[in-house]
């Protein structure tokens, strides 16, 4: 099977091939204008000099006379003085220039010579009306070819070493550039050997491809370790709280077939089933509920929600008057939050549910609801048996109850433990005040609804932000 290259070592040649043809389109240009430049710098430096003897040559009474400034040779450039009718006057021409060439005034040419090419530049100088001189000037045409092996000499010696500099560096950066990438490739097949969700790629925040595909690929494992652990923990706290009602069920079943003789007995037993059997039901439905929560899959339908109407129709609905307890509310109007109602009615019941289970006989529960700065602050109390210190930590914990041993009222011990998911999925906070005997206090913080856009802070919540 034919071996393909690797990426890194694609770049690297794409990189330095790319480097290498601007290097040689860099010659070719150079070449191509060096000529050009020559020329233009043969032609410059010619008129200079002839237009600077000028002023410094002249024909008077039929005798040439020339200052004392006049220079036949400066600059590479030769200076020839014609009679009108073409004869040399004066001036030593550069060796192997044909003399004879013919004189045009105010022309720049390049004319051939036995071994070089001259650039010449001719003014005619009027003496009268019948009379006068040519002034010549003649420079040796630069080599061109003399330049082009300067310049291929220059980039055989430089080119090399330009060509591997590029390699090296393209090497570089493209190691650098795509060590993440096999990073990521590394932790990969470690979570895919060894099972281990909790390995993160962990490379640092940016706004590059490499970075944003690390967060990307941190976030998917994240999301799995917590599908992994919310399944673990459904398994592990149904296959725990479903063995009691379950033998329960079992032994009732086993008692009736043996030992019911009257209808009575069948009633007692059925009655014991259909009770267990109602458990079972409740706890698999907040189990499922509490997944859903830890997943993100039961996300909430944020709306502007009148959380004043809707404590106080709870209270209505929960001043049922059992074991004596008496329920008073003080709430002040139009508390507005941005949230699921359902969820947030299901935040109020559960803490109006968990004071009357925990409250004394013959008290009282107390709920307000207030604003305070940018947030709702609602407040359930009781003056029940209390919590004490080293145990108000643990009454968010799943199946916690302070006591167990309050018969079929103790409850499953997950509404606690769901309202304080329910109200983190709303962006807010709960606490708790409580000393034993004496009640307890707990408290919700949700952020209020932007005064005149309480959409826009609803749908930025239900986002997740």
């Amino acid at each position: 099977m034919k071996r393909r290259l690797s990426l890194k070592l694609k770049l690297t040649l794409w990189f330095t091939g790319f480097m290498a043809l601007t290097a040689a389109l860099c010659l070719g240009l150079i070449l191509l204008i060096s000529d050009s430049v020559a020329t233009n710098e043969t032609r410059s430096l010619l008129s200079l000099s002839v237009r600077a003897n000028l002023d410094r040559v002249r024909l008077t009474d039929g005798r040439l006379q020339l200052d004392a400034d006049f220079q036949y040779y400066a600059d590479d450039t030769y200076m020839l003085i014609y009679n009108r009718d073409g004869a040399l006057l004066s001036g030593q021409a550069p060796p192997s220039f044909p003399v004879d060439t013919a004189l045009e005034n105010g022309v720049t040419k390049f004319v051939p010579g036995k071994s070089d090419t001259f650039c010449v530049l001719d003014f005619y100088l009027p003496s009268g009306w019948t009379d006068g001189i040519w002034l010549r000037g003649v420079r040796a045409a630069q080599n061109s070819s003399q330049t082009v092996d300067n310049v291929f000499t220059i980039f055989s010696i430089v080119l090399p070493f330009f060509i591997l500099l590029a390699a090296a560096g393209g090497y570089l950066i493209a190691r650098r550039a795509l060590a993440p990438l096999s990073h990521i490739t590394e932790v990969a097949g470690q979570i895919s050997e060894g099972q281990d969700l909790t390995q993160r790629i962990g490379l640092p925040e940016g706004s590059d491809e490499i970075s944003r595909l690390s967060s990307a690929f941190d976030h998917m494992v994240a999301r799995l370790e917590q599908a992994f652990e919310a399944e673990k923990q459904f398994t592990s706290d149904a296959s725990h709280e479903l063995r009691t009602p379950t033998a329960v069920i079992l032994a009732q079943c086993g008692f009736a077939r043996k030992h019911a003789e009257t209808a009575e007995d069948y009633r007692e037993a059925v009655e014991v089933i259909e009770r267990q059997a109602g458990k079972m039901s409740l706890l698999i439905s907040r189990l499922l509920d509490l997944t859903r929560l830890d997943l993100g899959t039961q996300t909430p339908q944020c709306e502007p929600t009148d959380l004043s109407e809707m404590s106080r129709i709870l209270c209505e609905e929960q001043d049922t008057g059992a074991r004596g307890i008496s329920l008073s509310a003080q709430i002040e109007e139009a508390v507005i939050v941005p949230g699921d109602p359902f969820l947030l009615s299901r935040v109020i019941t559960n803490l109006l549910e968990n004071a009357r289970k925990y409250g004394r006989e013959g008290g009282q529960i107390r709920l307000s609801l207030s604003r305070e700065k940018d947030e709702a602050v609602l407040a359930v109390e009781d003056n029940g048996i209390g919590i004490t210190p080293e145990n108000q930590d643990k009454i968010w914990q799943r199946f916690y109850q302070v006591n167990p041993s309050r018969g079929p009222e103790a409850g499953l011990g997950l509404g606690l433990a769901m309202t304080k998911q329910i109200v983190a999925l709303h962006g807010g906070s709960i606490g708790v005040e409580s000393r034993p005997d004496e009640g307890s206090r707990f408290t919700v913080r949700l952020p209020l609804a932007a005064p005149g856009d309480p959409e826009k802070k609803a749908e930025k919540i239900s986002s997740g932000h």
